[in-house]
């Protein structure tokens, strides 16, 4: 990781099914920042009730008793520095918590996007992006507000009513516990507002993460959509699930707003009743006017945060739920890059032996079975069946994107398990089915593979092996030319060829084409061919593909059906044999003969 704070702290260790616990771990190297903005809080409160204590005896000793201690302009200096404590206070404990949250949630998003990064394949598979777009934004700002605000809003009211209480205590013990008669009861419906609103906000949430799935398809599949005209089907389906957000929304609302009436009935009768009580012990002389004054100021700052309490239990619980859904992520073991004890300073060679190899994604659900052949350093092996058929799983156990379930995988004579999975990734490129290409810049998306700088000549040699050099040059800012989110300003071929062009950049040992060549035309197929054929010298090449013309010269033929090997060997040897093969090879010869004699008008 790159950020020093993300070092600092292993979030993993922060999760606890105690979430509050699991919140103030969340804050290590925070902590005392936080307790500061605290502290600030506590001198604010304190400043205000001594605003009241300064009020009663200017009314009781100067006004009423002409008792001039203190002049008046001291007095009023007093005020005006209580004033500004109070405002200075709590700029400060509103700077210090701002530090906290954004720091803390600084670290939390440097932290789960690399913890996103070392997930495993299947982990992915299973994930919705949506889902994880909404815990890594829409949840991670819900933690940032509940320490930015929430909580330290929890610790404001918390002073306020224990710093004034104690002061009224310190006035007229009886007025005080007058005062304080609804509390028990207002805080025993935040309670049960508390639970009620953090299902229905996890509901929401939830809710929330379908909506976003659905928006990131449509917009990733957009040509797709436009291209069938299902415009009116991907609308009726955002609204329904948009209707089901609004459903639970509304559930989450009307809750929060049981609480405003029923806490504005409770606050302000009992302060109608306090203001009663304590203006009728006034006319009785049981407590003088500015001891009446200071009281009807300060029972303000120990009932009105209490109707702030609504609106805090629902943010409160918000955050709570929020960090829950970030740790859910957390918590799952990250992918070990370097887990392995055999470690080789040199590149393999490439020798491959597969004995009775196996795979399953699911229990019971074999994707590759009995799976055996050897691979010597150099040769090409080409991968052929129907879709469905295993290819794809079978290249994807070299690089330990998935663990083989049985059977033995040896590269160079090692268990392949015993390499760390970083060093097989470095040593193996692979050419995706589909190109994925970055918004940034040609040299940039052809550089990426690599982590060292490369010059301009090492770029473009590569991107004339991958035949796309002269594509490029064509562009008015060349290779700085931005190839706009996944490449759309390419077509398939050029993103395709700029693809290749990163792998062949990184120079691995072993080379991995799955169907590398399927989006581009016959001609430019044969230049990739003619440039790839020298690159893959002394180099152990597998390559899967459909057009079984692009891969007569390979070394080795295997042809996969249901996760088994059916037929094995090189071109002459399977056209030799009556098999899948054979009959593949007589379709597309027959349909490419009948399309040539269209085109020429034969």
């Amino acid at each position: 990781m790159n950020s020093k704070l993300t070092d600092e702290l292993d979030l993993k260790q922060t999760i606890s099914p105690d979430r509050l616990k699991g919140l103030w771990r969340l804050m290590a190297g925070f902590r005392g920042v936080y307790l500061g903005a605290l502290a600030a809080v506590g001198l604010a409160t304190t400043a205000k009730t001594l605003t009241y204590f300064l009020l009663r005896y200017f009314v009781d000793s100067y006004l009423l008793e002409a008792v001039h201690t203190y002049s008046l302009p001291l007095i009023a200096a007093g005020f005006l520095l209580l004033a500004a404590g109070e405002g200075g206070f709590t700029f400060l404990s509103g700077a210090l918590a701002a530090r906290t949250s954004e720091g803390i949630t600084r670290r939390l998003r440097n932290y789960l996007y690399d913890h996103i990064q070392h997930l495993t394949f299947t982990y992915h598979s299973k994930m919705q992006t949506g889902e994880l777009i909404e815990r890594s934004t829409s949840d991670v700002d819900a933690v940032r507000r509940f320490f930015a605000d929430q909580a330290i809003s929890i610790g404001r009211i918390f002073l306020q009513f224990t710093i004034n209480f104690a002061v009224l205590l310190n006035l007229n013990w009886r007025l005080a516990l007058y005062s304080v008669v609804v509390v028990p009861l207002v805080l025993l419906v935040s309670m049960w507002l508390f639970k009620k609103v953090s299902k229905a906000y996890e509901a929401y949430q939830e809710q929330e993460a379908v909506l976003s799935t659905t928006l990131q398809e449509n917009l990733a599949g957009v040509r797709v959509v436009k291209a069938f005209s299902r415009q009116d089907y991907e609308m009726g389906k955002f609204e329904k699930d948009n209707w089901e957000k609004f459903l639970r929304g509304k559930k989450l609302l009307t809750m929060n707003s049981l609480f405003w009436p029923a806490s504005d009935i409770l606050c302000g009768l009992q302060m109608l009743a306090g203001y009663l009580i304590g203006a009728l012990m006034a006319i009785n002389g049981e407590i003088s006017l500015g001891t009446y004054l200071a009281y009807a100021g300060l029972v303000v700052y120990i009932i009105y945060p209490l109707r702030n309490l609504g609106r805090l239990i629902v943010q409160t619980s918000s955050g709570l739920v929020s960090y829950s859904r970030v740790m859910d992520i957390i918590k799952e073991d990250r992918e070990p890059l370097q887990q392995g004890d055999f470690l080789p300073k040199a590149a393999p060679q490439g020798k491959l032996e597969f004995a009775q190899v196996g795979f399953e994604y699911e229990a019971g659900s074999a994707a590759l079975k009995d799976i055996s052949f050897t691979v010597q350093p150099g040769e090409v092996i080409a991968l052929l069946g129907s879709t469905g058929s295993g290819k794809t799983s079978l290249v994807n156990l070299l690089p330990r994107f998935y663990e083989y379930t049985s059977g033995h995988i040896y590269l160079d004579g090692t268990e392949l398990n015993r390499y760390p999975r970083q060093y097989l990734r470095q040593n193996i490129g692979i050419v995706e089915q589909e190109p994925f290409l970055f918004s940034r810049t040609i040299r940039e998306n052809i550089a990426y593979g690599v982590n060292r700088e490369v010059s301009d000549a090492e770029i473009e040699a590569a991107a004339r092996a991958a035949a796309i050099h002269d594509v490029i040059v064509s562009f008015p800012e060349g290779y700085q030319t931005l190839v706009g989110e996944k490449g759309v300003t390419l077509s398939g071929g050029q993103k395709q060829r700029v693809t290749i062009a990163r792998t062949i950049l990184k120079n691995p040992r072993i080379l991995i084409l799955d169907d590398s060549t399927s989006a581009v035309d016959t001609e430019t197929e044969a230049e990739i061919r003619e440039a790839l054929q020298k690159l893959m010298e002394n180099r152990t090449t597998f390559i899967i593909a459909h057009r079984i013309q692009s891969i007569t010269n390979a070394d080795q033929i295997i042809v996969l059906d249901q996760g088994s090997i059916i037929q094995h060997g090189t071109h002459a040897e399977l056209m030799a044999q009556a098999g899948m093969y054979q009959q593949i090879y007589s379709i597309q010869t027959r349909i490419e003969d009948e399309l040539e004699k269209e085109i020429s008008g034969v």
